[in-house]
């Protein structure tokens, strides 16, 4: 039994790993060159962490279902009976993974990051090349309205993954290309709607590399980051993942005709075998 939990455990801080290494990265060939190849497709960018993100469950789905980000684990402990005594670490093994992620694109961008600094004139504290690692308000976004957003987001997010997993949903794709389709919905969320606030979705994505900037010079630019910003990614995705699983589980799944034709069966099974027993 402790095997398979820290198996779990450690799935999931692969996971995001998995994650933050690509993801970052995309940010840091988008944020850091010029002219950036990525400057006229964005499009890439939102593949590319779409990708991560199917590339994640595909190596770790069957040990710990790759929930990889903790607003995931607290929708399904609220809506799929995820166990809630794995919730917290479940949650610190995804920051870890993401800080371990955030280190291994220090190492590969460090050179280029400091090139970049120095060509702008700004400096890490002053919050130079930040975006390669954690999220900021876009053009014209307050920390309150990316707020919102966040919850919006995320809770799109949850709802699509909510439907793509959904036993009853005989219209979801199969085991194999599901992982395919939740990155879609990442890469989707990010292609509408990521230049708000650069699409967080999930604590762990965007605290994890945060922390470990904050450890590495870019100081108060990461916590509290200007306009107390650093919150923002956290509690938004967290209220997100709540509304859309309520969504999913209130609009959609009573109405799923697979689910009410199993209901229906099970009604009859328990008919008759009380009549048997009478």
């Amino acid at each position: 039994m402790r095997k398979r939990i820290w198996g779990e455990l450690i799935a999931e801080a692969v996971a995001v790993f998995i994650i933050i290494a690509f993801g970052d990265s995309a940010a840091g060939m988008y944020t850091l060159y010029n002219p950036s190849p990525y400057q006229q497709a964005y499009w890439g960018v939102c593949i590319a962490w779409g990708l991560a993100v199917t590339v994640a469950i595909w190596a770790t789905g069957s040990i710990s279902g790759t929930h990889a980000n903790p607003a995931v684990t607290l929708a399904l402990a609220l809506y799929r009976r995820f166990e809630w005594v794995k919730v917290l670490p479940y949650c610190l093994a995804q920051v870890v993974g993401g800080f371990l992620g955030a280190a291994l694109v220090y190492q590969l961008y460090s050179p280029v990051i400091d090139y970049f600094n120095v060509s702008q004139h700004v400096t890490r504290a002053a919050g130079g090349a930040a975006a390669v690692f954690f999220t900021h308000p876009g053009l014209a976004i307050t920390p309150a309205h990316a707020f919102v957003d966040e919850i919006i987001l995320t809770a799109f997010l949850i709802f699509g993954i909510f439907a793509i997993t959904e036993q009853y949903n005989e219209m979801a794709p199969g085991a194999n290309s599901g992982a395919l389709m939740i990155g879609l919905v990442v890469a989707l969320i990010g292609a509408s709607a990521g230049y708000l606030e650069a699409w967080a979705l999930n604590p762990a994505r965007d605290f994890a590399p945060r922390l470990f900037c904050y450890l590495t010079g870019w100081g108060a630019a990461a916590f509290p980051s200007p306009g107390n910003y650093w919150w923002v990614p956290i509690a938004g995705p967290l209220l997100g993942g709540a509304v859309g699983g309520a969504a999913y589980q209130l609009l959609v799944r009573p109405f799923l005709p697979a689910r009410l034709r199993s209901l229906a069966a099970a009604s009859r099974a328990e008919a008759t075998l009380a009549g048997a027993s009478a």
